[in-house]
């Protein structure tokens, strides 16, 4: 019996030896692989590294051709001349009235040698102009033909005024009967609104008439144009730098 005793604790001695025996240790690495391994590991990095440099090199050789490309355009700005942008003018049709000023069928004009303005019949219809006189006398003086004449500047209200004028020839007025009317032609300088003129006049008894003062024909020849649906076209006020 203590026999198997001593036995059974034998194997029982044997066995736990062995559970609590250390675990098995990996086998050691060769020094020749380790570095084969490791050179291999290393030419692939610089072969990485290589690559992404070429890449690298690649971009910036594009941009660097971009950037010369924007630099010579800009000189190129920079040498042409500056553009000026001019103003085309628009071509109207010529006026079928050329350079002529336009009259209404009544006008507001004004005698210099008077120093006086009338409200004034612009007729077509009649040749010569002509001026409401009264008391016409004719006279010499130095060898020329004078007249003097009375005009109402101020209305058939007021008193007349009296002026002396040469006379430049006379004309002969055909009237009502075959009858001729003999009358002296006097040179005036006249004003329509900012247009000046000159003009002869003849002086004739206009007191059965509406108008004191006439302008025919011979005035508005190649100078103007008469819109007889219009009046007054140029104002009716006297020339603000004219002193009476």
């Amino acid at each position: 019996m203590l026999k198997q005793i001593t036995t059974l604790a034998l194997v029982t001695s044997l066995v736990g030896c062995a559970a609590t025996q250390a675990p098995e240790q990996p086998a050691p690495v060769d020094i020749d692989t380790f570095n084969a391994s490791l050179s291999e590991q290393k030419s692939e990095l610089v072969a990485l590294i290589n690559a992404n440099q070429t890449a690298q090199q690649v971009v910036l050789s594009s941009l660097s051709t971009q950037l010369d490309g924007l630099s010579q355009q800009l000189e190129e700005v920079k040498r042409q001349p500056e553009k000026q942008v001019v103003q085309v003018p628009v071509e109207c049709d010529p006026s079928p009235i050329g350079d002529k000023f336009i009259l209404g069928a009544v006008e507001h004009v004004y005698i210099d040698e008077i120093k006086a303005g009338f409200e004034t019949r612009i007729d077509t219809g009649a040749e010569s102009s002509s001026l409401d006189a009264h008391n016409i006398i004719l006279f010499e003086r130095n060898g020329k033909q004078w007249v003097r004449f009375d005009v109402f500047t101020q209305g058939a209200d007021k008193p007349a005024e009296t002026f002396e004028s040469k006379v430049e020839r006379f004309v002969r007025i055909k009237q009502d009967g075959d009858e001729n009317d003999r009358r002296p032609v006097i040179h005036a300088h006249l004003q329509i609104g900012n247009y000046k003129a000159e003009t002869d006049l003849n002086l004739v008894d206009r007191s059965h008439l509406d108008y004191q003062l006439l302008l025919g024909r011979k005035f508005m020849q190649d100078i103007a144009v008469v819109d007889v649906g219009q009046t007054f076209v140029h104002g009716k006020k006297n020339p603000s730098n004219t002193v009476k």
